[in-house]
């Protein structure tokens, strides 16, 4: 008699690329914490993670500065099963998107930056994010990775950080801050 050996099912993975901002509630800690649920996210893996950074809000609404930080997830979920995922940390946050303006302040953001090589148009989940390589918030963090990293539809990050040398962008380390310009800071990641 033949025994036949049962193997689980091998889902497929992608890197996923996932943006972290908070500015109300204690954003340092909303960030930190932020970052480990990401490590308990199913059938995902928190692969790496940004270290935290302070930047000016964006959009002309007046409000306190935001912690950002950028993590690298290996995931077997779908993208927008992921999005619910995220969707859901930052509702347990706090977070009221019914409630919000628009670029306003956030007790917890999380952006899905880029799913593998998925490109979208929907409206409701756009791949790769619409203005990644517009903000300095996203852009140092990923260089702090890898500087040469390439984001589907985007380019080379480094080719993009020029464009944002302008944003001032406060790198938090454990005991000091240190403010400088995206170019920089980039010259340092």
């Amino acid at each position: 008699m033949a025994y036949q050996t049962r193997h689980p099912a091998i889902h497929p993975t992608v890197i996923a690329w996932i943006s972290i901002g908070s500015n109300l509630d204690l954003p340092v800690a909303q960030v930190r914490h932020a970052l480990g649920a990401l490590a308990a996210v199913p059938e995902s893996t928190l692969l790496w993670q940004s270290r935290l950074y302070q930047t000016a809000p964006v959009g002309g609404v007046t409000q306190p500065a935001f912690i950002n930080a950028v993590a690298r997830l290996q995931t077997a979920l779908q993208p927008r099963t992921l999005l619910s995922h995220l969707q859901a940390l930052e509702a347990a946050a706090g977070r009221h998107r019914a409630d919000e303006i628009y670029w306003g302040p956030r007790v917890l953001d999380l952006d899905l930056l880029s799913y593998g090589t998925t490109h979208s148009t929907d409206p409701e989940l756009t791949l790769p994010h619409p203005r990644l390589h517009e903000r300095a918030f996203v852009l140092i963090p990923l260089a702090e990775f890898d500087p040469e990293l390439i984001i589907p539809g985007c380019g080379r990050i480094a080719d993009h950080l020029p464009a944002v040398t302008g944003q001032l962008i406060t790198r938090i380390s454990d005991d000091t801050q240190e403010m400088s310009a995206c170019n920089a800071c980039s010259a340092q990641a």
